[in-house]
């Protein structure tokens, strides 16, 4: 294990064109919309109540509270998105509106530093009683991480003290004394904010408190089972069953201790909320044993549970894993922040070892379903992410009550939303990973950076037009000479990556994904790197039954699929030519700027009436059509309509009729 540190975002300016936009329709659209709908001021969408949750707390406004038992965990993401935004680019408006909303939960939280708006308001005789159910860890986990963002991004460190405070009244509260509680949440969260608070504290305190958290999961006897019996037998949840979470801990990653799993299992969005806190501490702490857990479990969700557009989750019931190659496209559930805490899984594991494994995952998971789950507006938002969607189906079907067709204004239960607006505006720490060794360089992101290299400084700056184009530049800016390593990710993806430095083609040193250059570095110095993207067919292990027959396209890091809006109606129907032909073209409307694929093929012709069953023999006819496809994350920016990822594929051999 290798040390390394989160790139300072103040070093970091994004100059890159697609992302920039992303970032501005960030600061610009989406902060402000989302500001509008945790005051409830967003028209027919569903109310969110969170800033007068905190209100009442406060003893500033009288009410009842509303929304669901986590809704502070709302309004802590929007803060962490806003700090990150600040620390790319100063707002005195936006820094003012979070700077009210920080004394606002200044004032709510209580004398001993607890602070939680649905217990303080609904049930002030129930903190600490309901850890299974109840999310109050999670809670105090995403208000952490706020603190720490906010600390990072402006230097103040109002939210900071707050935070600390919570965190010592947590730390008061658990751990191995006989007065102690011995317990660890129902979703994990607190475990990476308080290694993200140590980062920022050294306050060796919060890793131990960490490391308790994760060592006591799973336990004899369960401590679930134990605060069940302690609260009369009550539950908060009903709906699949009383006391279900009590009753499954798999759903909870509660069912052994974590170093003795051997798969991913239970709510997705947990599962890696916890496994990026254990790759953390194991980092921090030099735990073989955790790494070795880290790295089994990551095994198994990666090639075996996850998704080609890096969603995982494939059920609605308890947004869960299923088992090993099940993967059902149409009634996916691939929630939004189960690939968000993917991409936070895989930066710890980076920062562990230097892998590209873990980068391809990342930049997987980003390029289609993190982007997927937020419109080309920024206004409306997927909290779930099929790979088939066939609307007509879904209006009738309650096996798709999950999947929306259209994305969403807001949601009752809005995690989705502001933990899209975080990730984005602190995309910067995931682009690089600095390491005694190296300055690794995970994502192909224009930037510009500069980092310390000895008492040096070295300016990194990347550029091209990533991930349409293939080649990308990087331009070495340091006042005196440097010699360190560079490390450049070759993505799986790729077949063929060539580089080229001052002029001269140079050999790929390759390790683990990566290809390091090290030599004594001078201003001007040129790197060239191409990244040859010609569009590839991917097919499924054979146990993927849902998947057999087919293929999906992927060009470069982005997934496509076809819709309704440009192929017709019944795409299940269409079938890809077995002639490997492709027109690379320019989308139009929403699309532009954007690379789509055409392509040839066929569709079956259901001319007339057509029996409902057919014998052998009686084959249906079949007509040439043109196919286009669209990047995943563009789809449902056109109205309502089908779409599918994985396609029918003509035999090699067989032309189109």
């Amino acid at each position: 294990m290798k040390q390394s540190s989160d790139i300072d975002l103040h070093h970091l300016r994004l100059t890159d064109p697609f992302w920039r936009d992303y970032q501005r329709l960030v600061r610009d659209v989406v902060l402000p919309y989302q500001w509008a709908a945790l005051n409830d001021r967003v028209n027919d969408a569903e109310p969110s109540h969170a800033i007068e949750n905190f209100r009442i707390a406060a003893g500033r406004s009288e009410g009842e509270f509303y929304g669901m038992v986590f809704q502070d965990s709302d309004v802590a993401k929007w803060l962490e998105a806003v700090a990150w935004m600040l620390c790319q680019q100063p707002d005195d408006g936006l820094e003012a509106t979070a700077d009210g909303v920080i004394e606002l939960i200044a004032a709510a939280q209580q004398p001993d530093g607890y602070l939680n708006t649905y217990f303080t308001v609904k049930e002030p005789d129930g903190r600490w009683t309901n850890l299974a159910e109840c999310h109050e860890l999670y809670c105090a986990g995403h208000m952490i991480e706020a603190g720490v963002a906010y600390y990072r991004a402006t230097g103040k460190n109002r939210l900071l003290e707050v935070v600390c405070r919570l965190a010592d009244h947590i730390d008061g509260i658990f751990g191995p004394g006989e007065c102690q509680l011995h317990g660890y949440p129902g979703h994990p969260e607190i475990e990476l904010a308080l290694m993200a608070l140590h980062e920022v504290t050294d306050n060796p305190r919060y890793v131990a408190l960490a490391r308790y958290f994760v060592e006591q999961r799973g336990s004899e006897p369960h401590f679930y089972d134990i605060e069940y019996q302690r609260r009369g037998r009550t539950s908060h949840w009903n709906n699949f069953g009383p006391a279900w979470m009590v009753i499954d801990k798999a759903y909870s990653q509660a069912h052994q201790p974590i170093t003795q799993q051997e798969t991913a299992v239970g709510h997705a969005v947990r599962f890696v909320y916890l496994m990026a806190g254990v790759a953390h501490l194991a980092n921090v702490s030099r735990d073989e044993e955790k790494r070795q857990a880290c790295r089994r479990l990551w095994n198994n969700m990666t090639q075996r549970r996850m998704y080609i557009t890096g969603g995982i989750g494939s059920q609605s019931r308890g947004e869960a894993f299923t088992g090993d190659y099940d993967l059902p496209n149409d009634t996916a559930y691939t929630e939004s922040c189960a690939s968000i805490g993917l991409m936070m899984f895989a930066r710890r594991m980076l920062q562990m070892e230097a892998d590209g494994e873990y980068a391809d995952v990342m930049e997987r998971a980003l390029y289609n379903t993190v982007l997927a789950g937020m419109a080309l507006d920024g206004k409306h938002f997927f909290y779930v992410n099929p790979l088939e969607v066939h609307p007509a189906a879904i209006r009738c079907n309650h096996i798709y009550d999950h999947v929306k067709p259209v994305r969403q204004q807001w949601f009752g239960c809005a995690c989705c939303p502001p933990n899209i607006a975080r990730i984005l505006g602190s995309l910067g720490l995931y682009i690089y990973t600095q390491t005694d060794e190296a300055l690794m360089v995970n994502l192909y992101i224009g930037s510009e950076l500069t980092i310390d290299v000895g008492q040096q400084p070295l300016t990194l700056r990347q550029s091209g037009n990533y991930p349409w184009d293939e080649v990308i530049e990087l331009t070495v800016d340091c006042p005196a000479p440097v010699t360190t390593t560079l490390a450049l990710r070759l993505p799986g993806w790729c077949s063929a990556p060539s580089m080229v430095l001052n002029g001269e083609t140079v050999p790929l040193d390759v390790r683990k994904g990566y290809a390091y250059l090290s030599r004594r570095w001078t201003s001007g110095d040129q790197l060239q790197l191409t990244l040859p993207m010609p569009v590839r067919r991917v097919r499924s292990h054979p146990r993927v039954r849902q998947n057999q027959g087919k293929v999906a396209l992927q060009r470069g890091p982005l997934v496509y699929c076809l819709e309704q809006a440009d192929n017709g109606a019944d795409l299940h129907n269409l079938r890809l030519s077995g002639q490997h032909v492709y027109q690379m073209e320019e989308g139009e409307g929403v699309l532009a700027g954007k690379t789509v694929i055409r392509a040839s093929g066929d569709r079956i012709v259901a001319g007339g009436e057509q029996p409902l069953y057919r014998f052998d023999g009686d084959i249906a006819a079949r007509q040439t059509q043109s196919l286009l496809f669209i990047p995943y994350f563009c789809w449902a920016n056109r109205g309502e309509g089908e779409m599918r990822v994985w396609v029918d594929e003509q035999p090699p051999s067989a032309p189109g009729r």
